[in-house]
């Protein structure tokens, strides 16, 4: 027999929370999910201060739901409505630093805002997912720091997040107070991700505003330092994530990612124009899987067609950044921690060239 509404709901509200109240009469329960015997929900606090109290009472209702009948996967999200009271967690016996839960509703903005001490914030988005734009945004920032400058990277792909992988680092993210959030570092570069908060391979269960406040986190909270550009790896499309960042984030622009093909270009397209809505420069456009060249015979061929990204950039009268090479050596080197822009390898010098590219245009 499948679990229905009502039996979730029964069951959680046999969940007690510190100050006695159980999780229904307390109205903590959000986005309630269930199908193919997997529950989901997000538990919602009134503030960061209680969510981050939240750990038993997750499990408790996790052992709860995993023994009712036709339930065989719970998963838990826990967000804050509101901003953290004034007295920050302390830290817990034997110097461990208090956790710090990632997603909430977003706290009121004026205007667009920057980030104490980075110099320069650049998105770097695609029209459609599938075109490697997160392999050219870790590649990049690689690149950047190998010419001497501070570079910071930030995963904003929330229910796709691939940058831990890529990067090489599994650690979550130390919180000192309960508020900052200490990033990670790897190959020179700052680092800071979704998927480095959650368990490996659980769902982001969030809708739009909590989607916003943790993007509105891992901008303001994180401790991201001294930077002379900071690059956000965007989710493909033109969704909530890159309407609020463009809206309230001051960015110096975009980098727009394409395969040459036609069905590429004109998701290509859609994300250029909602950058011109949004009054984000387009700083150039990238070419992504340009050419395959052959390791037996040298044969190169244009897999995905040829120069559609040019002929675009010339069109819109800006620079083609780069024509990237579609190579099995560097997606090994993705899967594998480390990106080919960290090694010796020939495939490294394409996304060096496109560092140096930007350094010229002053935006990095």
């Amino acid at each position: 027999m499948s679990a229905t509404h009502d039996t979730i709901m029964k069951a959680l509200s046999a969940v007690i929370l510190p100050n006695g109240q159980s999780l229904v009469d307390a109205d903590l329960v959000r986005a309630l999910r269930i199908g193919n015997g997997e529950v989901s929900f997000v538990l919602e606090a009134p503030d960061s201060v209680l969510a981050q109290s939240l750990g038993p009472v997750e499990e408790k209702a996790r052992t709860i739901l995993l023994a009712l009948e036709g339930v065989s996967k719970v998963s838990i999200v826990t967000t804050a409505h509101g901003p953290a009271g004034s007295t920050p967690k302390p830290a817990a016996a034997g110097g461990e630093p208090p956790s710090l839960k990632i997603g909430r509703h977003p706290t009121p903005q004026q205007g667009k805002q920057g980030v104490p001490g980075v110099k320069h914030i650049i998105a770097i988005a695609s029209g459609k997912g599938g075109v490697g734009k997160s392999t050219v945004s870790a590649n990049l920032a690689v690149a950047l720091a190998k010419q001497g400058r501070k570079v910071g990277l930030l995963d904003a792909d929330i229910y796709g997040p691939s940058q831990p992988r890529m990067m090489g680092v599994n650690k979550r993210p130390a919180s000192p107070d309960g508020q900052t959030i200490e990033p990670l570092h790897a190959h020179g570069v700052t680092l800071m991700s979704i998927g480095l908060m959650i368990p490996d391979g659980e769902a982001v269960v969030w809708r739009g505003p909590m989607l916003m406040g943790a993007m509105q986190q891992m901008l303001g909270q994180v401790a991201w330092g001294e930077l002379d550009v900071l690059l956000i790896d965007m989710p493909p499309g033109t969704g909530d994530v890159q309407l609020t960042l463009g809206q309230k984030t001051e960015l110096t622009g975009a980098l727009v990612v394409s395969t040459p093909q036609d069905v590429a270009l004109i998701d290509a397209r859609r994300g250029i124009s909602m950058f011109e809505k949004l009054n984000v420069p387009v700083l150039g456009l990238i070419e992504n899987m340009s050419t395959y060249t052959c390791p037996n015979c040298g044969h190169e061929a244009h897999i995905f067609g040829h120069g559609g990204v040019a002929d675009e950039a010339k069109k819109m009268d800006v620079p083609l950044l780069a024509q990237l090479p579609l190579a099995l050596e560097a997606r090994i080197a993705g899967d594998e921690g480390t990106p080919i822009a960290a090694t010796d390898s020939p495939l490294a010098a394409p996304y060096a060239n496109l560092a140096r590219s930007l350094v010229m245009l002053g935006v990095a």
